[in-house]
Protein backbone atom coordinates (compact mmCIF):
# COMPACT_ATOMS: atom_id res chain seq x y z
CA UNK A 1 0.00 0.00 0.00
CA UNK A 2 1.11 3.75 -1.16
CA UNK A 3 -0.18 5.61 2.31
CA UNK A 4 -2.56 8.13 0.84
CA UNK A 5 -3.18 6.48 -2.45
CA UNK A 6 -6.57 6.34 -4.10
CA UNK A 7 -8.24 4.43 -6.28
CA UNK A 8 -10.87 6.07 -8.19
CA UNK A 9 -13.22 4.08 -9.94
CA UNK A 10 -15.54 5.42 -12.17
CA UNK A 11 -16.95 4.51 -16.08
CA UNK A 12 -17.40 8.25 -16.99
CA UNK A 13 -14.25 9.89 -18.09
CA UNK A 14 -15.06 13.35 -17.81
CA UNK A 15 -16.08 12.60 -14.22
CA UNK A 16 -13.22 10.35 -13.43
CA UNK A 17 -10.70 13.27 -14.33
CA UNK A 18 -12.48 15.87 -12.64
CA UNK A 19 -12.26 14.17 -9.05
CA UNK A 20 -8.87 13.21 -9.81
CA UNK A 21 -7.64 16.29 -10.05
CA UNK A 22 -9.58 17.60 -7.37
CA UNK A 23 -7.66 14.70 -5.24
CA UNK A 24 -4.44 15.25 -6.47
CA UNK A 25 -4.56 18.81 -6.20
CA UNK A 26 -5.00 18.13 -2.10
CA UNK A 27 -1.81 16.30 -2.27
CA UNK A 28 -2.89 12.63 -2.82
CA UNK A 29 -1.81 10.12 -4.95
CA UNK A 30 -4.83 8.60 -7.35
CA UNK A 31 -5.16 5.73 -9.74
CA UNK A 32 -7.98 5.43 -11.79
CA UNK A 33 -10.27 2.38 -13.10
CA UNK A 34 -12.81 2.85 -15.78
CA UNK A 35 -15.13 -0.31 -14.68
CA UNK A 36 -15.27 -2.66 -11.49
CA UNK A 37 -13.15 -5.31 -13.36
CA UNK A 38 -10.29 -3.52 -13.40
CA UNK A 39 -10.31 -1.95 -10.21
CA UNK A 40 -10.22 -5.40 -8.78
CA UNK A 41 -7.24 -5.88 -10.92
CA UNK A 42 -5.32 -2.71 -10.21
CA UNK A 43 -5.61 -3.62 -5.89
CA UNK A 44 -4.14 -7.16 -6.44
CA UNK A 45 -1.27 -5.51 -7.74
CA UNK A 46 -0.70 -2.68 -5.05
CA UNK A 47 -3.56 -1.92 -2.40
CA UNK A 48 -4.74 1.55 -2.33
CA UNK A 49 -5.61 3.26 1.00
CA UNK A 50 -9.08 4.31 0.16
CA UNK A 51 -11.74 3.50 -2.57
CA UNK A 52 -14.22 5.99 -4.71
CA UNK A 53 -15.71 4.09 -6.90
CA UNK A 54 -19.72 5.16 -8.48
CA UNK A 55 -22.44 2.96 -7.52
CA UNK A 56 -24.12 2.29 -10.86
CA UNK A 57 -21.50 1.25 -13.75
CA UNK A 58 -21.60 -1.66 -16.28
CA UNK A 59 -20.84 -4.97 -15.64
CA UNK A 60 -19.62 -5.04 -11.51
CA UNK A 61 -21.56 -2.13 -10.08
CA UNK A 62 -20.30 -0.44 -6.97
CA UNK A 63 -22.10 -2.83 -4.60
CA UNK A 64 -20.66 -5.63 -6.27
CA UNK A 65 -17.23 -4.19 -6.10
CA UNK A 66 -17.12 -3.04 -2.19
CA UNK A 67 -18.13 -6.82 -1.89
CA UNK A 68 -15.82 -8.54 -3.66
CA UNK A 69 -13.06 -6.13 -1.70
CA UNK A 70 -14.69 -6.59 1.63
CA UNK A 71 -14.17 -9.97 1.52
CA UNK A 72 -11.10 -9.72 0.72
CA UNK A 73 -9.46 -6.81 2.42
CA UNK A 74 -12.38 -6.12 5.54
CA UNK A 75 -10.27 -3.24 6.70
CA UNK A 76 -9.88 -1.09 2.77
CA UNK A 77 -12.49 1.66 3.39
CA UNK A 78 -15.28 1.96 0.33
CA UNK A 79 -16.74 5.49 -0.60
CA UNK A 80 -19.61 4.93 -3.03
CA UNK A 81 -20.87 7.85 -5.25
CA UNK A 82 -24.49 8.40 -5.82
CA UNK A 83 -26.85 9.78 -7.82
CA UNK A 84 -29.66 11.85 -6.16
CA UNK A 85 -32.50 8.30 -6.64
CA UNK A 86 -30.26 6.33 -5.74
CA UNK A 87 -29.55 6.98 -1.87
CA UNK A 88 -32.02 4.28 -0.43
CA UNK A 89 -29.39 1.82 -1.90
CA UNK A 90 -26.58 4.03 -0.89
CA UNK A 91 -27.76 4.30 2.95
CA UNK A 92 -28.50 0.14 2.70
CA UNK A 93 -24.63 -0.28 1.43
CA UNK A 94 -23.33 1.94 4.84
CA UNK A 95 -25.22 -0.74 6.78
CA UNK A 96 -23.29 -4.02 5.15
CA UNK A 97 -19.99 -2.06 5.64
CA UNK A 98 -19.19 0.40 2.86
CA UNK A 99 -17.44 3.42 4.96
CA UNK A 100 -19.52 6.48 3.51
CA UNK A 101 -21.55 8.10 0.20
CA UNK A 102 -21.32 10.97 -1.23
CA UNK A 103 -24.11 12.40 -3.67
CA UNK A 104 -23.43 13.77 -7.04
CA UNK A 105 -23.10 16.86 -7.26
CA UNK A 106 -20.90 16.40 -4.25
CA UNK A 107 -19.08 20.03 -2.73
CA UNK A 108 -14.93 19.24 -3.27
CA UNK A 109 -14.55 20.12 0.63
CA UNK A 110 -16.98 17.05 1.42
CA UNK A 111 -14.92 14.79 -0.84
CA UNK A 112 -11.82 15.22 0.89
CA UNK A 113 -13.00 15.42 4.56
CA UNK A 114 -14.90 12.17 3.89
CA UNK A 115 -11.25 10.87 2.34
CA UNK A 116 -9.57 12.12 5.28
CA UNK A 117 -11.69 10.06 7.57
CA UNK A 118 -11.42 7.00 5.44
CA UNK A 119 -7.77 7.39 5.60
CA UNK A 120 -7.68 7.93 9.50
CA UNK A 121 -9.59 4.60 10.07
CA UNK A 122 -7.39 2.90 7.10
CA UNK A 123 -4.03 4.06 8.83
CA UNK A 124 -3.02 5.36 5.59
CA UNK A 125 -1.38 9.10 5.58
CA UNK A 126 -3.41 11.87 4.75
CA UNK A 127 -2.65 14.63 2.56
CA UNK A 128 0.34 16.85 3.51
CA UNK A 129 1.94 13.78 5.84
CA UNK A 130 1.03 12.12 9.10
CA UNK A 131 3.04 12.74 12.28
CA UNK A 132 4.49 8.65 12.30
CA UNK A 133 4.46 8.55 8.57
CA UNK A 134 5.48 4.91 7.72
CA UNK A 135 7.94 5.02 10.80
CA UNK A 136 5.93 2.88 12.89
CA UNK A 137 6.07 -0.29 10.25
CA UNK A 138 9.83 0.42 8.99
CA UNK A 139 10.61 -2.83 9.83
CA UNK A 140 8.28 -4.72 7.88
CA UNK A 141 9.50 -5.30 4.72
CA UNK A 142 6.45 -6.24 2.05
CA UNK A 143 4.04 -5.21 -0.94
CA UNK A 144 2.04 -8.16 -0.74
CA UNK A 145 -1.51 -7.23 -0.81
CA UNK A 146 -2.42 -9.97 2.02
CA UNK A 147 0.59 -8.48 4.37
CA UNK A 148 -0.88 -4.60 3.81
CA UNK A 149 -4.19 -5.42 4.46
CA UNK A 150 -2.69 -6.98 8.18
CA UNK A 151 -0.70 -3.83 8.36
CA UNK A 152 -4.14 -1.81 7.84
CA UNK A 153 -5.58 -3.76 10.65
CA UNK A 154 -2.41 -3.46 13.11
CA UNK A 155 -2.78 0.10 12.38
CA UNK A 156 -5.77 0.53 13.31
CA UNK A 157 -6.26 -1.49 16.35
CA UNK A 158 -3.01 0.32 17.63
CA UNK A 159 -4.81 3.42 18.74
CA UNK A 160 -6.97 1.40 21.03
CA UNK A 161 -5.45 -0.26 24.38
CA UNK A 162 -7.46 -3.94 23.08
CA UNK A 163 -5.35 -6.78 23.91
CA UNK A 164 -3.96 -8.31 20.43
CA UNK A 165 -3.09 -12.35 20.04
CA UNK A 166 -1.07 -12.45 16.64
CA UNK A 167 -0.69 -16.45 14.98
CA UNK A 168 1.74 -17.37 13.02
CA UNK A 169 4.23 -20.27 12.53
CA UNK A 170 7.84 -19.47 13.70
CA UNK A 171 10.33 -17.42 12.09
CA UNK A 172 7.43 -14.75 10.36
CA UNK A 173 7.95 -12.20 12.17
CA UNK A 174 5.51 -11.92 15.12
CA UNK A 175 7.67 -9.96 17.35
CA UNK A 176 8.54 -7.22 14.49
CA UNK A 177 4.92 -6.89 14.10
CA UNK A 178 4.19 -6.29 17.87
CA UNK A 179 6.78 -4.05 17.73
CA UNK A 180 5.27 -2.08 14.70
CA UNK A 181 1.91 -1.88 17.17
CA UNK A 182 3.70 -0.30 19.83
CA UNK A 183 5.48 2.24 17.30
CA UNK A 184 2.17 3.31 16.22
CA UNK A 185 0.08 3.75 19.32
CA UNK A 186 0.39 6.28 22.01
CA UNK A 187 2.82 4.76 24.02
CA UNK A 188 5.29 4.61 21.40
CA UNK A 189 7.52 6.69 23.65
CA UNK A 190 7.66 4.26 26.59
CA UNK A 191 8.96 0.39 26.86
CA UNK A 192 8.72 -2.15 24.41
CA UNK A 193 9.68 -5.12 26.44
CA UNK A 194 9.66 -8.70 25.33
CA UNK A 195 9.80 -12.07 26.77
CA UNK A 196 9.71 -15.49 25.54
CA UNK A 197 7.22 -17.60 27.74
CA UNK A 198 8.72 -21.01 25.90
CA UNK A 199 12.34 -20.11 26.80
CA UNK A 200 11.99 -19.64 30.54
CA UNK A 201 11.22 -22.59 32.91
CA UNK A 202 7.75 -21.68 34.62
CA UNK A 203 9.32 -20.72 38.15
CA UNK A 204 11.54 -18.59 36.95
CA UNK A 205 9.03 -17.29 34.54
CA UNK A 206 6.26 -15.79 37.29
CA UNK A 207 9.58 -14.04 38.72
CA UNK A 208 10.90 -12.71 35.51
CA UNK A 209 7.09 -11.31 34.63
CA UNK A 210 6.50 -10.28 38.09
CA UNK A 211 9.57 -9.63 39.81
CA UNK A 212 10.10 -11.15 43.25
CA UNK A 213 11.04 -9.28 46.78
CA UNK A 214 13.85 -9.86 48.69
CA UNK A 215 14.52 -13.25 50.43
CA UNK A 216 11.40 -14.72 48.61
CA UNK A 217 13.61 -17.54 47.67
CA UNK A 218 17.02 -19.26 47.92
CA UNK A 219 19.24 -16.82 46.04
CA UNK A 220 16.79 -13.83 45.99
CA UNK A 221 19.22 -11.37 48.05
CA UNK A 222 18.12 -8.20 46.72
CA UNK A 223 14.04 -7.07 45.25
CA UNK A 224 13.53 -7.03 41.52
CA UNK A 225 11.59 -5.57 39.40
CA UNK A 226 9.23 -7.88 36.61
CA UNK A 227 8.76 -7.19 32.90
CA UNK A 228 5.38 -5.60 33.79
CA UNK A 229 7.30 -3.66 35.52
CA UNK A 230 9.55 -2.28 33.38
CA UNK A 231 6.97 -2.20 30.58
CA UNK A 232 4.87 0.01 32.70
CA UNK A 233 3.02 2.82 30.28
CA UNK A 234 4.25 0.70 27.75
CA UNK A 235 3.57 -2.63 26.12
CA UNK A 236 4.60 -6.22 26.94
CA UNK A 237 4.69 -8.92 24.30
CA UNK A 238 4.31 -12.21 25.34
CA UNK A 239 5.92 -14.45 22.53
CA UNK A 240 4.75 -18.31 22.63
CA UNK A 241 2.00 -17.68 25.00
CA UNK A 242 0.40 -21.14 23.97
CA UNK A 243 3.65 -22.70 26.01
CA UNK A 244 3.38 -20.80 29.45
CA UNK A 245 2.12 -23.55 32.37
CA UNK A 246 -1.48 -23.21 33.41
CA UNK A 247 -0.56 -22.34 36.97
CA UNK A 248 1.10 -19.51 35.68
CA UNK A 249 -1.79 -18.93 33.20
CA UNK A 250 -4.12 -17.90 36.15
CA UNK A 251 -1.69 -15.48 37.62
CA UNK A 252 -1.28 -14.22 34.27
CA UNK A 253 -5.07 -13.67 34.43
CA UNK A 254 -5.25 -12.20 37.66
CA UNK A 255 -3.18 -9.09 36.67
CA UNK A 256 -4.81 -8.89 33.47
CA UNK A 257 -8.16 -8.53 35.07
CA UNK A 258 -6.55 -6.01 38.45
CA UNK A 259 -3.84 -4.28 36.54
CA UNK A 260 -1.55 -4.89 39.26
CA UNK A 261 1.26 -7.13 39.63
CA UNK A 262 2.21 -8.85 43.35
CA UNK A 263 6.13 -10.24 43.65
CA UNK A 264 6.81 -13.67 44.56
CA UNK A 265 6.71 -13.37 47.85
CA UNK A 266 5.63 -10.09 48.48
CA UNK A 267 1.88 -8.94 50.45
CA UNK A 268 2.10 -5.94 48.42
CA UNK A 269 0.53 -5.57 44.90
CA UNK A 270 1.65 -2.64 42.51
CA UNK A 271 -0.25 -1.29 40.35
CA UNK A 272 0.59 -1.22 36.49
CA UNK A 273 -0.07 0.31 33.06
CA UNK A 274 0.76 -2.70 30.41
CA UNK A 275 -0.80 -3.02 26.67
CA UNK A 276 -0.29 -6.62 25.98
CA UNK A 277 0.40 -8.01 22.84
CA UNK A 278 0.99 -11.68 22.59
CA UNK A 279 2.00 -14.56 19.79
CA UNK A 280 1.93 -18.42 19.52
CA UNK A 281 2.22 -20.40 16.70
CA UNK A 282 0.34 -22.85 18.58
CA UNK A 283 -3.22 -23.88 17.55
CA UNK A 284 -4.71 -22.29 21.12
CA UNK A 285 -8.35 -23.55 20.05
CA UNK A 286 -7.02 -27.30 19.92
CA UNK A 287 -5.26 -26.43 23.46
CA UNK A 288 -8.16 -24.83 25.04
CA UNK A 289 -9.77 -27.83 23.81
CA UNK A 290 -7.36 -30.52 25.79
CA UNK A 291 -7.47 -28.23 28.87
CA UNK A 292 -3.53 -26.64 28.12
CA UNK A 293 -4.77 -23.24 27.87
CA UNK A 294 -7.52 -21.35 30.08
CA UNK A 295 -10.18 -20.40 28.49
CA UNK A 296 -10.77 -17.27 30.28
CA UNK A 297 -6.93 -16.11 29.55
CA UNK A 298 -7.56 -17.16 25.72
CA UNK A 299 -10.66 -14.38 25.32
CA UNK A 300 -8.97 -11.97 27.33
CA UNK A 301 -5.58 -11.92 25.30
CA UNK A 302 -7.68 -12.72 22.10
CA UNK A 303 -9.66 -9.34 21.76
CA UNK A 304 -8.11 -8.78 19.13
CA UNK A 305 -6.60 -11.41 16.72
CA UNK A 306 -3.70 -10.94 13.53
CA UNK A 307 -2.69 -13.77 11.57
CA UNK A 308 1.05 -13.48 10.07
CA UNK A 309 0.86 -15.68 6.79
CA UNK A 310 3.83 -18.05 6.17
CA UNK A 311 6.66 -16.58 3.61
CA UNK A 312 4.76 -19.20 1.04
CA UNK A 313 2.05 -17.26 0.87
CA UNK A 314 3.96 -14.02 0.37
CA UNK A 315 6.75 -14.96 -2.45
CA UNK A 316 6.07 -11.49 -3.71
CA UNK A 317 8.22 -10.16 -0.57
CA UNK A 318 11.11 -12.63 -0.90
CA UNK A 319 13.00 -10.49 -3.86
CA UNK A 320 12.54 -7.35 -1.24
CA UNK A 321 13.02 -9.22 1.53
CA UNK A 322 16.46 -11.07 -0.04
CA UNK A 323 18.22 -7.37 -1.03
CA UNK A 324 17.19 -6.05 2.38
CA UNK A 325 18.90 -9.07 4.42
CA UNK A 326 22.00 -8.93 2.01
CA UNK A 327 22.55 -4.92 2.55
CA UNK A 328 22.39 -6.19 6.23
CA UNK A 329 24.94 -8.83 5.90
CA UNK A 330 27.00 -6.30 3.78
CA UNK A 331 27.47 -4.02 6.75
CA UNK A 332 27.81 -6.39 9.27
CA UNK A 333 30.91 -8.14 7.26
CA UNK A 334 31.90 -4.59 6.49
CA UNK A 335 32.14 -5.13 2.68
CA UNK A 336 29.77 -3.98 -0.24
CA UNK A 337 26.80 -6.07 -0.11
CA UNK A 338 26.28 -9.46 -2.13
CA UNK A 339 23.63 -9.56 -4.88
CA UNK A 340 21.83 -12.45 -6.37
CA UNK A 341 22.35 -13.88 -10.04
CA UNK A 342 18.82 -13.74 -11.39
CA UNK A 343 18.29 -17.86 -11.58
CA UNK A 344 19.53 -18.31 -7.94
CA UNK A 345 16.60 -15.61 -6.97
CA UNK A 346 14.16 -17.64 -9.16
CA UNK A 347 15.55 -20.58 -6.84
CA UNK A 348 14.56 -18.34 -3.77
CA UNK A 349 11.03 -17.52 -4.70
CA UNK A 350 10.34 -20.96 -5.51
CA UNK A 351 11.34 -22.61 -2.89
CA UNK A 352 9.08 -23.89 0.04
CA UNK A 353 10.56 -22.03 3.37
CA UNK A 354 9.21 -24.13 5.76
CA UNK A 355 11.30 -21.90 8.25
CA UNK A 356 9.47 -18.79 6.94
CA UNK A 357 11.81 -15.35 7.35
CA UNK A 358 13.97 -16.67 9.88
CA UNK A 359 15.49 -19.52 6.77
CA UNK A 360 15.54 -17.06 4.49
CA UNK A 361 18.09 -14.90 6.62
CA UNK A 362 20.40 -17.74 7.84
CA UNK A 363 20.23 -19.29 4.08
CA UNK A 364 21.96 -15.93 2.84
CA UNK A 365 24.12 -15.33 5.38
CA UNK A 366 25.47 -18.90 4.38
CA UNK A 367 25.57 -17.91 0.72
CA UNK A 368 26.98 -14.73 1.72
CA UNK A 369 30.17 -16.21 3.70
CA UNK A 370 30.85 -19.21 0.92
CA UNK A 371 29.98 -17.41 -2.09
CA UNK A 372 33.62 -16.64 -3.85
CA UNK A 373 32.49 -13.50 -5.70
CA UNK A 374 29.63 -10.22 -4.55
CA UNK A 375 27.20 -12.29 -7.33
CA UNK A 376 26.06 -15.28 -5.59
CA UNK A 377 25.29 -17.77 -7.89
CA UNK A 378 22.32 -20.44 -8.08
CA UNK A 379 24.55 -22.92 -7.71
CA UNK A 380 25.35 -22.20 -4.27
CA UNK A 381 21.66 -21.19 -3.13
CA UNK A 382 20.74 -24.63 -4.73
CA UNK A 383 23.46 -26.18 -1.83
CA UNK A 384 21.69 -24.59 0.77
CA UNK A 385 18.47 -25.16 0.10
CA UNK A 386 19.10 -29.01 -0.37
CA UNK A 387 21.10 -28.39 3.25
CA UNK A 388 17.62 -27.14 4.78
CA UNK A 389 15.52 -29.66 2.97
CA UNK A 390 17.40 -32.25 4.56
CA UNK A 391 17.41 -30.97 8.08
CA UNK A 392 13.38 -30.59 7.80
CA UNK A 393 11.61 -33.18 6.11
CA UNK A 394 7.97 -33.89 5.89
CA UNK A 395 6.81 -35.69 8.86
CA UNK A 396 5.79 -38.77 7.15
CA UNK A 397 9.12 -38.84 5.73
CA UNK A 398 10.96 -38.46 9.08
CA UNK A 399 8.28 -41.51 10.48
CA UNK A 400 9.20 -43.96 8.01
CA UNK A 401 12.82 -43.09 8.30
CA UNK A 402 13.02 -43.49 12.21
CA UNK A 403 10.90 -46.59 11.84
CA UNK A 404 13.46 -48.29 9.21
CA UNK A 405 16.50 -47.60 11.58
CA UNK A 406 14.90 -48.57 14.66
CA UNK A 407 14.13 -51.87 12.99
CA UNK A 408 17.71 -52.32 11.59
CA UNK A 409 19.09 -51.76 14.96
CA UNK A 410 16.50 -54.89 16.44
CA UNK A 411 17.86 -57.22 13.79
CA UNK A 412 21.00 -56.50 14.32
CA UNK A 413 21.22 -56.76 17.69
CA UNK A 414 18.71 -60.37 17.76
CA UNK A 415 20.94 -61.72 14.15
CA UNK A 416 17.50 -61.42 12.48
CA UNK A 417 15.98 -63.62 15.72
CA UNK A 418 11.76 -61.66 15.01
CA UNK A 419 10.80 -63.45 17.90
CA UNK A 420 13.42 -61.34 20.24
CA UNK A 421 13.31 -58.49 18.17
CA UNK A 422 9.38 -58.04 18.46
CA UNK A 423 9.55 -59.20 22.32
CA UNK A 424 12.19 -55.94 22.49
CA UNK A 425 10.17 -53.87 20.45
CA UNK A 426 6.97 -54.76 23.04
CA UNK A 427 5.20 -56.10 19.59
CA UNK A 428 3.54 -59.29 18.95
CA UNK A 429 5.46 -61.15 16.27
CA UNK A 430 2.57 -61.03 13.67
CA UNK A 431 2.52 -56.95 13.85
CA UNK A 432 6.24 -57.11 13.98
CA UNK A 433 6.30 -59.29 10.37
CA UNK A 434 4.14 -56.52 9.19
CA UNK A 435 6.53 -53.60 9.80
CA UNK A 436 9.30 -55.94 8.32
CA UNK A 437 7.42 -56.27 5.36
CA UNK A 438 6.25 -52.21 4.98
CA UNK A 439 10.09 -51.45 5.26
CA UNK A 440 10.94 -54.33 2.87
CA UNK A 441 13.31 -56.03 5.71
CA UNK A 442 14.56 -59.65 4.99
CA UNK A 443 15.97 -60.99 8.52
CA UNK A 444 17.29 -63.30 6.34
CA UNK A 445 20.03 -60.37 5.98
CA UNK A 446 21.00 -59.85 9.24
CA UNK A 447 21.46 -63.73 10.43
CA UNK A 448 24.22 -63.69 7.40
CA UNK A 449 25.68 -60.78 8.61
CA UNK A 450 25.63 -62.21 12.34
CA UNK A 451 27.26 -65.60 10.70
Amino acid sequence: MNPGEILLVDDDPDLLKLISLRLTSAGYRVRTADCGETALAAIAVQRPAVVITDLRMPGIDGLQLFEAIHRQHAALPVIILTAHGTIPDAVSATQRGVFGYLTKPFDSQDLLQKVAAALELSGGEPAGGDSKGGEWRAGIITRSPRMEDLLRQARLVADSDASVLIFGESGTGKELLARAIHQASRRATKPFVAVNCGAIPGDLLESELFGHARGAFTGAVQAHKGLFQAADGGTLFLDEIGDMPLPLQVKLLRVLQEGEVRPVGSTQSIPVDVRVVSATHRDLDSERAHGHFREDLFYRLNVVSLKLPPLSERREDIPLLAVHILRNLGERYRKSASTLAPDAMALLVAAPWPGNIRQLINLLEQAVALSPTPVIPATLVQAALKEDAAALVPFEEARKTFERDYLVRLLKITGGNVTQAAQLAKRNRTEFYKLLQRHRLEPSMFKEAKA
